[in-house]
Parts: structure tokens; sequence; C-alpha cells
């Protein structure tokens, strides 16, 4: 019951950041939230474990994101899966709040290298991904999926990068 009334939550809060707080969004329009925002808090997201026999690295975070390519399954996620890739055991509420938050040094110039969280401010929640190393990224919610684009400014509004890890 109380998962039930949590994810009820996390639908009216999402629906009220994408109306703009006026509260004029439904859930419905939660569900067709534009490709690229993910609409979700954490919480929601909280139902895949961590692997601790999982070995942390940047190939690793990489070949996470890659062996999933064109899943669905984390979209709204993108905290959740950036966390799952690194296999980390510090936990944001949101990507903005990870970026915000002091859990790493925040870098907005420069190529990030294999394996950094990358960062936008594209919607309440922000968005994040993980940084190829060759200037591009893999994330959710790219055209609606798990995917990977050449360039961090596919998405509007790129705030910058964390180096990766496992924290």
């Amino acid at each position: 019951m109380k998962r039930k009334i949590a994810q009820a939550m996390v639908v009216a809060v999402g629906a009220l950041a994408l109306a703009g707080g006026t509260g004029a969004a439904s859930a419905a329009q939660v569900d067709r939230a534009p490709a690229g925002v993910d609409t979700v808090v954490m919480g929601s997201c909280d139902n895949a474990p961590n692997d601790p026999t999982k070995k942390p690295s940047a190939a690793a975070a990489v070949k996470w994101f890659a062996d999933r390519k064109g899943s669905t399954k984390y979209q709204g996620c993108c905290q959740k899966s950036v966390g799952l890739a690194w296999n980390r055991k510090t936990k944001h509420p949101s990507a903005i709040a990870f970026w915000r938050s002091s859990d790493g040094k925040r870098h907005t110039s420069g190529k990030p290298p294999k394996g950094a969280f990358v960062f936008w401010n594209i919607s309440s929640y922000g968005h994040v991904g993980i940084a190829d190393g060759n200037g591009g990224f893999w994330a959710t919610s790219v055209n609606g999926k798990i995917g990977h684009k050449s360039s961090v400014n596919y998405f509007k509004n790129y705030l910058g990068w964390k180096a990766g890890n496992n924290n």
C-alpha cells in the first residue's frame, strides 16, 4: 500500500512539474512527456538492486548502457540507471540534486572522460548519462529509450560533468 501511495505521489509531482507548477497536467500527460525529459523521481525507480559482485569501472559503466541499448526499462529513471552502471552506493533523489550536491567536483568545460556523469537541466529533475570518452554519451530518454549520441549537446541545457565513481 505504501508503494502505491508513493507511486501516486511521484505521478502527481511529475504532472505538477510538466504543468509548470500549476497542477493542470494530468497523469496521462506525464506518460506522454517529451523524449529527453525524465519526469519520475528516483523513489519509484528503486526496484533494481546494485550488484555487489560487479567491479566498477568507466568501461563497465559504458558497457552497462551499451548492453541495454534500445531498452525502455529505465525510462524516467536516469539517476537510477547511472547508479546501476557504476554500482554506486550513494543515492540522490534526482539528477539535478546529484549535480548540485557535493558528491564530486563539477566541471563546466572540457570533454568529459569515459565513464563520467554528464548532466543536463532539461526538467525540474534534470537528466544524467554516462560519457563515452569521445564527446558523446549513453543515457535513458534518447528517442524514448537507452541510447547513444555522439555529442553532449544532443539535449539542451548541458550543465557539465562529474568524474564517474562508485561512491
